[in-house]
């Protein structure tokens, strides 16, 4: 990981970002966001709570951002959490 930070632009605004996963538990929501980072070819990964960004960090490549959205998705999963499209 690079830098982690909270961002104040929402990728659910943003059309370049890439949903990866979401997870639902007692109508409350939990989305993994990926969005790619011009001009120095990072990605960052954001997590949304109920729509608003609570968590964004950068990473040197996408496939080590997905790793760590799986990893936070078990986790959630372990908990109760359910996946929902």
């Amino acid at each position: 990981m690079i830098t982690s930070s909270i961002n104040p632009h929402s990728a659910i605004l943003n059309p370049q970002s890439e949903r990866l996963w979401r997870v639902r538990k007692q109508g409350a929501s939990i989305d993994a966001r990926l969005r790619a980072s011009e001009p120095s070819g990072d990605v960052e990964l954001q997590y949304f709570y109920e729509g608003k960004l609570v968590f964004a960090a950068r990473w040197p490549t996408r496939d080590e951002a997905v790793v760590d959205a799986d990893v936070r998705l078990r986790d959630l999963q372990r908990v109760g959490w359910t996946t929902h499209w």
